[in-house]
């Protein structure tokens, strides 16, 4: 019990106060989260890519194995939440809300933070974690739009969404620059430095701002759906990497950054969609709010189990 509240006070409570401020800083200011937002998307999260693609030392053979999870873990995730739609016999708005609430994850926000935290800023873990938010930024803006509403899909739209996002040229970039072992000249490496280091308080306190934005209660209607939203993501989805490492045979640690990855709650992206295509907005604001609350004891948990010696 001791090891337990130990995690949750190191690994876990800096999050949530960082969380918190951001909550208490919105309910006070109302700041204007698309301007957060778009802080953390064009420069923060392009930065930290960049920064640790270029300056850590991660093979190829590596970046396979990741991909390779990331594609079992997805299909293995998919497969569970239809078992439950047909159980609950979902209209097909509710069906695509209920897959993106389990299948779209805080990668960025929540991820990123976690993993400094829980493996103590190391290089090998952290670029893992970011490979992992890169494809799963990729997937709500090509797999989940067509999901919310496939016959209003814009395919035009969608390829123009997907090249405007830096990290299509930024993680190459990053790639061929090291594989070259070009040098980054000082006035463009300062401040790719800079950007990188504020990701993480930015991160925290935009998610902070995004749920100080929602209602705080839970319908009795969604009680059941938004319960098993949570369950999916939350206590599924570190189970199910847990046997997907296994099964692959990965090394402890990287075993373990894939596993802590999976562990986090829902992400914001599956409330951009619902509001933006008026697919159950209000199922997923709260699957959003409730796994984000509940995760300070799960993630914990998760920490715990694997026993981290690092």
């Amino acid at each position: 019990m001791n090891i337990f509240l130990h995690i949750l006070m190191t690994n876990v409570l800096p999050m949530v106060i960082m969380i918190g401020l951001g909550i208490v800083i919105q309910r006070a200011f109302k700041l204007d989260i698309k301007t957060l937002s778009k802080l953390n998307f064009y420069l923060f999260s392009p930065a930290i890519m960049f920064d640790l693609l270029y300056k850590t030392d991660i093979s190829v053979q590596v970046i396979g194995k990741i991909l390779f999870f990331f594609l079992l873990f997805m299909i293995a995730q998919y497969v569970i939440v239809e078992v439950v739609i047909r159980i609950r016999g979902y209209e097909p708005s509710m069906k695509s809300a209920m897959r993106n609430s389990v299948l779209f994850y805080n990668s960025a926000n929540y991820g990123i933070p976690l993993n400094q935290l829980a493996f103590a800023g190391n290089e090998k873990t952290l670029a893992i974690q970011v490979l992992i938010m890169m494809v799963q930024s990729l997937v709500p803006n090509t797999y989940g739009i067509y999901n919310v509403n496939a016959h209003k899909a814009d395919l035009r739209a969608i390829w123009r969404t997907i090249l405007s996002m830096p990290i299509i040229y930024v993680i190459p970039l990053a790639f061929v620059l090291r594989g070259f072992e070009v040098v980054i000249p000082q006035p463009l490496a300062t401040p790719i430095e800079y950007l990188s280091a504020a990701f993480i308080g930015t991160a925290l306190i935009t998610l902070g701002v995004q749920l100080g934005n929602m209602e705080w209660k839970i319908k009795r209607s969604l009680l059941i759906d938004v319960s098993l939203s949570g369950m999916l993501r939350l206590v599924a989805g570190p189970l199910l990497a847990w046997l997907i490492v296994w099964l692959m045979g990965l090394d402890k640690l990287t075993a373990a950054a894939l596993i802590v990855s999976s562990a986090v709650p829902t992400s914001l992206s599956s409330v951009l969609l619902a509001v933006e295509f008026d697919n159950e907005a209000e199922f997923a604001s709260q699957s959003v709010f409730v796994s984000t609350i509940l995760s300070i004891i799960t993630v914990t948990a998760v920490i715990f189990f694997l026993q981290l010696e690092v």
